[in-house]
């Protein structure tokens, strides 16, 4: 790892499940597309739920005031301008979006961890991958999770990031010896991934009524 490649611990919440949920080789996510909005979308609410910036007062996520340096300052301005009126289900729903997964994407490009590459299909489509340039963040992200899950301590972010990946259905695939009653109960300690589950669930739903 070069000096300028950021530790595992230095790579935000939606940078790290985005990472573990792209194809090292092919760069095309491993998980279907709304699955991979809404747990980015659960990612950066809880980014921002560890800067201090937001958090859930009964029901309803607010902004704190605090204004922390965050890459997310868009989504923070969109919980700010309407206090107390979203849930977190509804936050997810609200900061879905394929442009901020590219955005990401790109972001960890400038810093190399991924490449992006570009295809043209008959001239007039294109397509974009990530595969993945440099293994040490993903490895480094990998090692810290393993031993969260097997009883070492966790740090809040590590903890963050299991939550979040066991709600976006994820977590079963990276680590299925993982104690997933254990893991179930932190995803519905968090309110972040409560969130994610619950925009998942709405999704199905409404896929199943489409289908019928």
């Amino acid at each position: 790892m070069n000096a300028e490649m950021p530790k595992a611990e230095e790579l935000n919440l939606p940078q790290a499940l985005l990472l573990l949920a792209t194809n090292d080789k092919d760069g095309e996510p491993d998980v279907p597309s709304a699955v991979l909005r809404a747990g980015v979308a659960g990612a950066i609410l809880a980014e921002l739920d560890l800067l201090g910036a937001i958090e859930l007062q009964g029901k309803h996520v607010v902004a704190t005031g605090s204004t922390p340096q965050t890459d997310f300052q868009h989504q923070l301005e969109i919980i700010r301008d309407r206090p107390g009126l979203h849930t977190p289900k509804k936050c997810v729903s609200m900061l879905e979006s394929r442009a901020e997964l590219h955005r990401i994407y790109e972001g960890m490009a400038s810093l190399g961890i991924v490449e992006h590459v570009g295809e043209r299909h008959l001239g007039l489509f294109r397509t974009t991958r990530y595969p993945e340039k440099d293994h040490a963040p993903e490895a480094a992200l990998l090692k810290r999770i393993e031993a969260a899950l097997g009883g070492g301590s966790s740090d809040p972010r590590t903890t963050a990031l299991i939550a979040l990946l066991h709600s976006a259905e994820m977590l079963g695939k990276i680590f299925p010896a993982a104690d997933q009653s254990h893991v179930r109960e932190m995803a519905n300690d968090y309110w972040p991934s409560r969130g994610v589950a619950g925009e998942l669930r709405m999704i199905r739903l409404a896929d199943a009524e489409a289908a019928t």
